[in-house]
C-alpha cells in the first residue's frame, strides 16, 4: 500500500531544510508533528525531599537540554546562586551550546563529551574528586549510574522533571500512513491514548533497540527500522520504504 501520510511522535524541527523537508519535497507526502510525550518539572520541595542541597556540590552533570533547563529552574526556585567556580560536564556539543543560554561559556569551566554518555565517562574520571549532581528525568537509562557507580566518584542523581503522556484523544479518528516512534515512552503513549489501538495496514517506523523491543512487546508488527548500516536516519529508512511501496 502506497504512503501519502505520516505522524511522527516527536515536535517539529525547528530548522529550516530539514531532512523531513526534503522527504516532503522528494516524495509528495504529507508529514504531521506530535509529541506523544512531553517533559514537566518537578517541584523544588520534591527536590528537597530527594535529600538534594545545591551548596554540596562542585559539578554538575548535564545530559540533555531539559536537565540544563531544569537544573537551572531548580536553582532560581530554591534561590541558589550558582557559583563561577561550578564545573559542567556535559554529554555532547549540543548540550554545552545550549549552556550558554544561562551562562557565559568563556568564564566557566565546561567539559564537553563527544556523543554519548562512555565518551564523557574519561573526563568525569579526570575530576573524580568532584563532588557529582546528576539533575535527571524519572526515566534514567541504567548505564548511566553503573558508569559512574565503576568510576567511583561522589555523585547523586536528582529527579529534576519527569516524562508524561501528552493527551491524544483529538487524534482518536485521525488515521495515518505511517507513525514513527522514536522512544519506548511514545509506545506506551500510543497504548495508553488508545487501549484499543489495532494496526491493521498502518505501518509502524521504529528508530533505536529499545524502541523495537517496545514495540514488538506490544504486538506491533514493525515495517521500518532505523538505524541500519544502509540507513543511518529514519528519514533515510522512510525514503527507501516509501520508494519501494510508492512506485
Amino acid at each position: 500500500m502506497k504512503v501519502k501520510t505520516i505522524l511522527v511522535s516527536q515536535p517539529e524541527p525547528k530548522i529550516e531544510n530539514s531532512p523531513y523537508s526534503r522527504l516532503i519535497e522528494k516524495e509528495k507526502v504529507k508529514v504531521d508533528f506530535r509529541p506523544f510525550i512531553h517533559v514537566e518539572g518537578v517541584q523544588a520541595k520534591i527536590v528537597r525531599q530527594q535529600k538534594i542541597d545545591l551548596n554540596n556540590f562542585t559539578a554538575i552533570i548535564l545530559t540533555s537540554r531539559n536537565s540544563v533547563d531544569h537544573f537551572f529552574r531548580i536553582a532560581e526556585e530554591m534561590r541558589f546562586k550558582v557559583p563561577d567556580s561550578m564545573k559542567y560536564f556535559c554529554q555532547s556539543e549540543a548540550v554545552a551550546y545550549y549552556l550558554q543560554k544561562y551562562v557565559v561559556y568563556r568564564k566557566r569551566k565546561i567539559y564537553v563529551g563527544k556523543r554519548t554518555f562512555n565518551e564523557l565517562v574519561p573526563l568525569i574520571k579526570k575530576y573524580k574528586d568532584e563532588k557529582f549532581l546528576l539533575p535527571s528525568s524519572d526515566t534514567l537509562k541504567s548505564a548511566i549510574p553503573e558508569a559512574l557507580d565503576e568510576l567511583k566518584v561522589d555523585w547523586k542523581r536528582g529527579v529534576f522533571y519527569k516524562t508524561v503522556i501528552s493527551d491524544l484523544s483529538d487524534l482518536r479518528n485521525v488515521y495515518y500512513d505511517v507513525l514513527v516512534f522514536f522512544s519506548p515512552s511514545g509506545i506506551e503513549s500510543l497504548l495508553k491514548n488508545f487501549p484499543d489501538f489495532e494496526q491493521n495496514n498502518t505501518r509502524i517506523a521504529v528508530f533505536g533497540n529499545s524502541t523495537v523491543k517496545a514495540a514488538t512487546d506490544a504486538g506491533l508488527r514493525i515495517d521500518i527500522k532505523a538505524p541500519t548500516p544502509e540507513t543511518p536516519s529514519m528519514t533515510m529508512a522512510l525514503q527507501k520504504y516509501i520508494t519501494s511501496v510508492n512506485k
